[in-house]
């Protein structure tokens, strides 16, 4: 009997977590279903009483005028470009210095490493004015180098994470290269980087996420339309009295969709990069 009685409170709390699971993933799923549905909607369905849980036709148009009505090909470009080479600049300089504090011994490299981490706690928004009169000053405004040249400087938390994945890889590979005659940019080069794979896809995620979305540093740098990336264009549908919801969820989609696929192919390494870079300190 108490057995009995013991499998069935535990059915019962599998019942209960799994209902409790199903509830939170619709939840965060709606807002995505808001959008896809409104996406294929006229601006009167989008706010109809009572409201339409699917389109009466499905309005491919709103993606067609989405490109129409402003230039979004152009946006898209300029996204893509900022995207291009802000990735390049993070992975390069973060894996580079992540591999002088994790690998070389030199003196007051913990109490420059913690410098670093230090960083991290001055909010953002502080560096706002001060970042912007500097860059004004150098005649950058209304360019892309505030939007650019940053990364190639390292971030500290990515920094931190990949100093951490580092310290996973045995010591001896290095000491066996050495041997060898190697020296510290050929271990670099030929060991780190290839074992670190799934460490950089993590930085590269981030990264992308983080250009992509970025919506703040565009709009205080960027004044001239044909430099706007896809999260300022989205706001060209936005009109003083009136706006066109239909394109900006159609538009909102558009700038949605290449984040997807990018997690899709790269959820498997995000993640064991994620996981790994916490194993040793």
């Amino acid at each position: 009997m108490m057995v009995e009685f013991r499998r069935r409170q535990n059915l019962g709390g599998k019942i209960g977590l799994y209902a409790l699971l199903i509830i939170c993933t619709i939840m965060m799923l709606f807002p995505f279903y808001w959008l896809l549905r409104s996406a294929f909607m006229s601006s009167r369905e989008i706010f109809s009483v009572p409201m339409k849980w699917w389109p009466s036709h499905l309005l491919w148009s709103n993606f067609v005028d989405t490109f129409q009505d402003a230039p979004f090909a152009l946006y898209f470009r300029n996204t893509i470009f900022l995207v291009a080479v802000n990735l390049i600049g993070a992975i390069f300089s973060n894996s580079f210095i992540a591999f002088g504090f994790a690998r070389i011994r030199f003196k007051g490299r913990n109490f420059w490493f913690a410098c670093v981490l230090l960083t991290m706690m001055i909010p953002s928004i502080v560096m706002f004015i001060p970042q912007f009169i500097g860059w004004k000053e150098l005649g950058a405004y209304n360019s892309y180098w505030p939007l650019t040249l940053p990364s190639f400087f390292g971030n500290a938390f990515f920094i931190f994470l990949l100093r951490q994945f580092y310290m996973t890889i045995p010591i001896e590979y290095d000491e066996a290269a050495f041997m060898d005659g190697a020296n510290y940019f050929t271990i670099y080069r030929k060991i780190i980087l290839p074992l670190s794979k799934p460490a950089l896809v993590t930085v590269g995620v981030f990264t992308f996420m983080g250009t992509w979305n970025d919506y703040f540093n565009p709009m205080l740098y960027l004044n001239n339309q044909k430099l706007w990336t896809l999260q300022l264009g989205l706001q060209s549908f936005m009109g003083q009295y009136t706006s066109s919801w239909q394109l900006i969820m159609a538009g909102a989609l558009i700038t949605l969709l290449p984040m997807l696929i990018v997690f899709f192919f790269a959820q498997r390494a995000f993640i064991e990069g994620i996981s790994l870079s916490g194993v040793k300190g």
